[in-house]
């Protein structure tokens, strides 16, 4: 992998990491596209740690509350009751779903799940249960003539029922263009959560999950043509451009609605059946050098 292929990778990665389009596909066809190799599931999951990084710092006054009231929680029977503390092991249980799966089925992760055109059959699917999703929300918000205005749930509401189905759903992700955070935002609006909530307890979620995953896939880089150098400045491009991304995203959501997103999505994979029916595109582009 040259520099300049790390460089427009981390790029995407930092682009689509929060954005619910999917980051691992966004990867995956950048490089397809290009005619590079595919970078790989190694290679992604340790510049998902340069994204997760700008999680890390853009919510760290809620991280640090919750870390502090969790950690007291296990000495103070007193705390246990504190919200902090119950999300600190909500985002525990959310995380065991994909903990097992990712192990269980690293294989099909690492090759059958890159085939372009399951990609493309995720992007369109979740695209659509993305848009369900979102008017659902904009219908309880806005009421109409004959509705009132429903009340949605904020993460106070969250329990652990709510916080498996959430886990869950980010454990799809581990099929490229299904998206981290359109799964669990999706989960979470249709379980009547807020935008707002639904995308913050994502982003804390995934915290877990990426920073295990690209821990485990460190003893993979510098097999085949990723190397550390490359690897390293993606993970950095991946990190900078993910905090423009993400202080913009969480201001978008407040009054816009999904509804670009799921457009664009569903236009990708319609395009990326078309481009491999008329046989421009390969399903498997790249993948032998992967």
């Amino acid at each position: 992998m040259s520099w300049f292929e790390s460089f427009v990778l981390g790029l995407v990665q930092g682009l689509t990491e929060f954005l619910p389009i999917s980051s691992s596909a966004h990867l995956r066809l950048t490089a397809a596209f290009a005619g590079w190799h595919d970078p790989g599931a190694a290679f992604t999951a340790i510049t998902q740690i340069g994204t997760e990084a700008a999680v890390l710092i853009y919510f760290r006054k809620d991280i640090a509350r919750i870390l502090s009231a969790w950690f007291r929680s296990l000495t103070d029977r007193a705390m246990r009751g504190d919200h902090d503390a119950q999300m600190g092991w909500l985002v525990i249980v959310g995380s065991i779903p994909i903990g097992v799966l990712g192990l269980t089925l690293k294989d099909q992760i690492e090759g059958p799940f890159r085939d372009l055109r399951l990609i493309a059959t995720t992007l369109i699917v979740m695209g659509v249960v993305l848009g369900v999703a979102d008017r659902l929300a904009a219908r309880d918000e806005a009421g109409g003539r004959h509705r009132v205005v429903k009340e949605r749930k904020t993460l106070k509401d969250l329990g652990v029922k709510d916080g498996l189905i959430y886990g869950f759903c980010q454990a799809m992700a581990l099929i490229p263009g299904v998206s981290r955070s359109g799964a669990t935002i999706s989960g979470g609006l249709l379980m009547g959560y807020t935008r707002e909530s639904a995308a913050r307890y994502s982003f804390l979620l995934a915290i877990p999950a990426v920073l295990a995953s690209g821990a485990y896939e460190l003893k993979d880089v510098g097999e085949g043509h990723v190397s550390w150098g490359p690897t390293i400045f993606a993970t950095l491009v991946a990190f900078f451009v993910g905090y423009a991304v993400i202080a913009w995203f969480m201001r978008f959501i407040t009054t816009k609605s999904f509804m670009p997103f799921v457009i664009y999505r569903i236009v990708l994979g319609i395009l990326l059946f078309a481009l491999i029916g008329m046989g421009v595109l390969s399903p498997h582009a790249g993948e032998s050098g992967g």
